[in-house]
C-alpha cells in the first residue's frame, strides 16, 4: 500500500460527510487557532514591555523599598504598602562620596485625585517628585518652568501638568499662572510638559507633577517615598554604582553584617531580564491552558474514526481477504486520523493567526505600539501537537480496526 493511499481514501471519507467531518474537526480549529493568538499576543505584549523597559534608558538603577528575592519583585512592586525608603536615602545616595558614579537621582510619590479648575474637573494621578525629574526620565518642558530644588522640600503650591491633563483642564486658555484645586488645596501651574507617551509603565502625559514634600505631607500624610530612580553617567558603570547605591542603603537603614536588605535595587539590564522571564512564563501556561480544547478536539477524531471502522468493517475484511496484514490497516487507520487532525490544524493555523493580526491592528488603533508577532515556535507547536493528537486518539480505532477478522466482517451487514 502507497503512503499516499490512505490520505485519497481520508480525504474522501471527509467529503462524504462534510458537516459531520467540519464538527469533528472544529475543536482542532478552535484549539490551535487559541494556542496561535495567545502566543502571538503573548509574544507582542512581551515586546511592548520590554520596549517599554529600553526607552527608560540604559543607565538607570531603580531603588524599591522591601526585600526581594535576587530574580523576583519585591512586595511594593505587588502594591503592598513598605515604608523603608526615605528622602535622606535618595540624599545619600546622590553624594558622590557614596555613589562615585552617579549623575542624578529622583524620589518618587503617587496618589489618586480629582483636579479642578472652574468646572473641568478629572480625576488624575499625581506624583511627588523632586527637581530633578526632568533630567531623569529625559522629559522636555512645553511652557513655564519645572520645580527648583528649594520647591523641593518648602511645601510649596506649585504644579507642572502632563500633556493630557492640560488639554483635559485648560483646553482652551494657556495654564501658565492658572490656579486648579487638589483635594480642596490651590495650586499654581508654573508649567506644562511637551507629549510623551508611555515609557516604563508610567504615562506622564497623564500625570500631575507637585513637589515631593507637597505630595508627601499635604495630600497623602506620610514620610516614606514609594520608589525612586537614579542615572548612571555611564551605562558601562551601572554594575559599579548598584553595589554603591546597595552599601550606601544599608548603611543609612543601620543594617548589620548578616541581616538582609529592606531595600531592592535593579538595573535596566537586571529587569528586562526579569520581566522576560515572567512573561516567557505566563506566555507559556496561557498556550498550556489553551491546548487543553485539544484534547476536546481529540476525543471528536477518536469518535469519527470509531464510526469510520464500524462502517467499514467489509472494506477492511475485503482488504485483509487480499492479503492486507493488521500493519496495513493500523498504518491505514493511523494516517487517516492524522490527516484528519491536521486538516483542522491548518485551518487553525491560518484562523489564528488573521486573528493575531487584527487583533495588532485594533490594538495599534488606540494608540498603542503594538508589533504583530507570530512565531515559529507557535508554529511548530501547533503542528507538533496536532499530529501527536491524530496519532494517540487515532490509535485506539486503527487497532480496532486491526483486530476484525476477515470471515466476520465479510459476513457483516
Amino acid at each position: 500500500m502507497r503512503l499516499t493511499d490512505p490520505i485519497k481514501i481520508s480525504y474522501k471519507n471527509l467529503m462524504a460527510a462534510k458537516w459531520r467531518s467540519f464538527l469533528t474537526i472544529l475543536g482542532i480549529i478552535i484549539g490551535v487557532a487559541s494556542v496561535i493568538i495567545v502566543m502571538a499576543i503573548g509574544a507582542s505584549a512581551q515586546a511592548l514591555i520590554l520596549d517599554q523597559i529600553k526607552n527608560a534608558g540604559s543607565n538607570l538603577i531603580g531603588v524599591l523599598p522591601g526585600a526581594s528575592e535576587e530574580k523576583g519583585p519585591p512586595a511594593s512592586a505587588m502594591g503592598i504598602v513598605t515604608t523603608t525608603l526615605v528622602y535622606d536615602d535618595l540624599k545619600a545616595v546622590l553624594q558622590k562620596k557614596n555613589v562615585r558614579d552617579v549623575a542624578t537621582g529622583c524620589a518618587y510619590v503617587t496618589g489618586i485625585a480629582t483636579a479642578k479648575k472652574d468646572n473641568n474637573s478629572v480625576e488624575a494621578s499625581y506624583q511627588g517628585v523632586t527637581s530633578s525629574y526632568l533630567d531623569v526620565e529625559n522629559v522636555k518642558l512645553d511652557k513655564g518652568r519645572f520645580f527648583i530644588k528649594e520647591e523641593d522640600t518648602n511645601l510649596s503650591r506649585v504644579a507642572v501638568l502632563g500633556y493630557n491633563q492640560t488639554q483635559n483642564l485648560f483646553p482652551d486658555e494657556d495654564p501658565i499662572g492658572k490656579s486648579i484645586t487638589i483635594k480642596d488645596l490651590n495650586f499654581t501651574v508654573i508649567g506644562t510638559l511637551e507629549k510623551r507617551g508611555t515609557v516604563a509603565f508610567s504615562n506622564t502625559d497623564d500625570n500631575i507633577y507637585l513637589p515631593l514634600f507637597t505630595a508627601q505631607k499635604l495630600l497623602l500624610g506620610i514620610k516614606y517615598i514609594n520608589f525612586m530612580r537614579i542615572k548612571v553617567d555611564n551605562a558601562e558603570n551601572v554594575d559599579r554604582a548598584v553595589a554603591d547605591v546597595e552599601v550606601t542603603l544599608r548603611t543609612q537603614h543601620k543594617l548589620k553584617t548578616g541581616q538582609s536588605d529592606d531595600f531592592s535595587v535593579r538595573n535596566t539590564a537586571q529587569a528586562l531580564s526579569m520581566l522576560t522571564d515572567i512573561t516567557d512564563v505566563l506566555k507559556y501556561f496561557l498556550a498550556s491552558i489553551a491546548a487543553i480544547s485539544l484534547l476536546v478536539g481529540g476525543v471528536g477524531i477518536m469518535n469519527i474514526m470509531l464510526i469510520a471502522v464500524n462502517q467499514r468493517i467489509r472494506e477492511i475484511g475485503l482488504r485483509k481477504a487480499v492479503g492486507a496484514k493488521n500493519t496495513n490497516i493500523t498504518w491505514q487507520f493511523l494516517v487517516e486520523s492524522v490527516v484528519v487532525t491536521l486538516a483542522g490544524g491548518i485551518a487553525g493555523i491560518i484562523i489564528g493567526i488573521s486573528l493575531a493580526f487584527l487583533t495588532s491592528v485594533v490594538i495599534g488603533a488606540l494608540g498603542y505600539s503594538w508589533q504583530f508577532i507570530i512565531t515559529w515556535q507557535s508554529i511548530a507547536l501547533s503542528v507538533s501537537v496536532t499530529i501527536l493528537v491524530g496519532l494517540i486518539f487515532g490509535l485506539y480505532p486503527a487497532r480496532k480496526a486491526a483486530r476484525v477478522s476477515p470471515m466476520e466482517a465479510l459476513r457483516y451487514e
